[in-house]
Parts: C-alpha cells; structure tokens; sequence
C-alpha cells in the first residue's frame, strides 16, 4: 500500500486541519455512492480512510511514523491494520463523521449519523442513454420526447416487496437497524466496526411472503415517456442530468437519476470549431477571376455571398453571427466559407479553346507568380533595409 502521507497529498509535518480537509475531499471523491461499480473507486475509498485513521490519531501516528504501516500491524491484537476492520470502509467513514467531524457530510449521500430502524432506502441505479442532435439543433436548442425503459414502483405491493394484504417485519438479527456494532481493542484504544447485518442483508426487514409480480423487487420493468430540454450551445458530450427521474430503488428505495449523453450528428456541409462553423465553397477559374454571387448554405438557411474579382483558392469569407451559440447563449459565432478554385479535368473542345486563347493573356507568367510568392529570406531583409 502506497504511504499515507502520499495518499492525502500531505506533507509529514501537515496538521489535524489540513489532515482532515484532505480527508473530506478525496472521502467525496472517490466514495462509492458517487462511483457506482467502480472497483478503482471503492478501493481508493478504503486505502483513504484507512490512512485517515491513522493519522488523525497522535499515537498511532507516531508509530507510524516511526516503523511505517508493519509497526501498526505489528502492535494491534486485533482486527486488521492498525487494529480497525478495513473491509466496510462506509462503516468506517460513517463512524467518523456521523458523530459531528464534519456535519451534513453523510448527507450528501444519503447515509445519515445514528440509526434506529432501518428501512429499505437503497437509491435506483442511473439510467445513461444517448441522444444525436443536428447542428440547426445545436444552434437553437430543441425539445425531445425520449421513450425510456424504467424499473417503477410494482404496484401490487406498493414497492414494499411483500405480498399483497402482507407487510414485511421487523428482522430480528438487528432490531431493524440493518447493521451489527462490534467493539475491538488493540493498545491503541477501542474500535467499533459496523458490518451490514447477515440476516437481513443489511435492510433491517424480511420478506416473509414474496409478491408475485415482482417477486420481492418492489419495482417491475415499464416503458416511460419523458422530455428533454437541450440548451443551445451544447457540445458533443455534455451531459443532460434529470434528478430523480430513472430506476426506482429495491422495496421502496428512491428513483435514480436519468443521464442523457450528447452526440452532434455529422453534417456533410459543414464542419465545427467551439462556435464558428465552417463551409467549403468550390468556385470556377471565371469566379475567381471576375467575382460572381453565389447562395450558400447556413444553419438559418441559403444566403447571398459575393465573391470578390481575383480571390485566390483558400481565402476565406466570413458571415458574421451565423455560427453556432455558446452554451450561455450570450456569443455568436461565425460561419466562415473557405473558397476553393476547381480545376477541371474532363474538356471538351471548346473549353480546351477558350482557356488556350487565356493562356496567351494571362497577366502573370507561372515563374512570375513563383517569384512574387517565394522571395528568399534575404531578399526580404533587403528590401526591408534598402525600400527596394
């Protein structure tokens, strides 16, 4: 196991306040409510508290400073590292804070200090889809009516679990609490693990006589209809989070949350850069020589563009304001046409005619162009110095 000081990302001479702090945030971080099915998560979680334990405690951190973590072991009678259980890191986290450390922290994820009957409050797992937006989507922000797969409320048993006309009871293991205390010793003082208890499975009620249409789930599987609103401005992969609108809990536990997934289709017309949005216009020899007005396409719809006698293959036009939002909706950006000259392949006759007469009027010579164009880095500088 990694040092504890190295865990928290303290230094050896960090003080109870900053031991704590560091505690709080990486106890939130990585707390396996907020990390559903992350082993990664849940093992960080147990590695922190531990190394929590252990240094908020004057003795036992001074023996750990002094032999490292074989000394805890080597000095506890008892139980695991440092004379305290590791393996319901929750237990742990809840017996600290629970009594006052840092109050409303168990709050956040639902767990509450002490405990007399416990019911069954385990919270319905999130639902995660994915929705495809078009850019004129993106650019407005649109509404859209989802059909979902939910686990709700089984209505025969009310998401009690248990027959219809039955209730279930009180467990007799734990009194309802849904949980055994255990005091251990070591010579650093007593410690009291929690362990969910075995009988009830840690809900601190038992089924006696299952219902039979979701046979003791309290929830069964429907289809629901709901309704998005996506903001304009959105990018691809942001997240739309409706609270408390997916799974129901196991018997009674309270509904999930539903995490919408946003994709941007492609658009063949355009491509994306934060907000501006960007067109590829082809344009003929005669175009780029004598000017012309062209309709091109923007996500409001066709728009007049002039282009300009003797624009060049990649200069770009801009239409201001014709791009997409920010997320704020407060900034537009723009829509910028890159101007590419199509050179034909395939002549008939004629073309090959006209553009043979054009070859003999041209302004500039290919070499002419190259010169003007590819100057040497000297000749800059002397023409810089001399005016020439």
């Amino acid at each position: 196991m990694a040092d504890y000081y190295e865990l928290l990302g303290l230094s050896h001479d960090a003080d109870l306040e900053e031991i704590k702090k560091r505690y709080r945030k990486l106890a939130f971080k990585y707390h396996p409510d907020r990390n559903e099915g992350s082993k990664e998560a849940e093992e960080l979680f147990k590695q922190v508290t531990e190394a929590y334990e252990v240094l908020r405690d004057p003795e036992k951190r001074s023996m750990y400073d002094r032999y490292g973590e074989q000394g805890l072991r080597g000095s506890a009678d008892s139980g695991g590292r440092g004379g305290f259980d590791p393996a319901d890191p929750r237990a742990i986290f809840e017996q600290m804070f629970g009594a006052g450390g840092f109050a409303g922290f168990e709050d956040l994820f639902g767990a509450g200090g002490a405990r007399t009957q416990r019911t069954a409050s385990r919270k319905g797992k999130t639902i995660r889809m994915q929705v495809s937006l078009t850019l004129p989507e993106v650019a407005h922000g649109v509404k859209k009516t989802l059909r979902v797969s939910i686990l709700g409320e089984c209505e025969p048993c009310g998401g009690s679990g248990a027959k219809s006309g039955t209730q279930p009871v009180v467990c007799p293991g734990c009194g309802g609490a849904g949980e055994k205390r255990h005091v251990q010793r070591s010579v650093f003082g007593q410690f009291v693990s929690v362990q969910p208890c075995q009988n009830c499975h840690g809900e601190g009620r038992i089924i006696q006589e299952l219902c039979s249409a979701c046979r003791g789930e309290g929830r069964t599987r429907g289809d629901e209809e709901i309704e998005i609103e996506v903001p304009a401005g959105v990018t691809a992969e942001n997240f739309l989070t409706l609270r408390g609108r997916g799974n129901v809990g196991p018997r009674g536990g309270p509904r999930g949350d539903i995490a919408v997934l946003l994709e941007i289709e492609d658009d063949p017309r355009f491509s994306r850069d934060g907000s501006d949005i960007f067109h590829e216009l082809p344009i003929t020899f005669s175009q780029a020589a004598l000017g012309d007005e062209v309709q091109v396409p923007t996500i409001e719809g066709a728009a007049q563009v002039t282009i300009p006698a003797g624009i060049q293959s990649g200069d770009h036009l801009n239409l201001k304001e014709l791009g997409l939002p920010d997320l704020n909706g407060h900034v537009r950006g723009d829509q910028i046409i890159r101007v590419v000259v199509w050179t034909p392949t395939d002549l008939n006759a004629q073309q090959e005619e006209a553009l043979g007469n054009l070859r003999g009027v041209e302004a500039l010579a290919p070499e002419q162009i190259r010169r003007r164009t590819h100057r040497g880095f000297w000749s800059r500088v002397k023409e810089a110095f001399t005016g020439g």
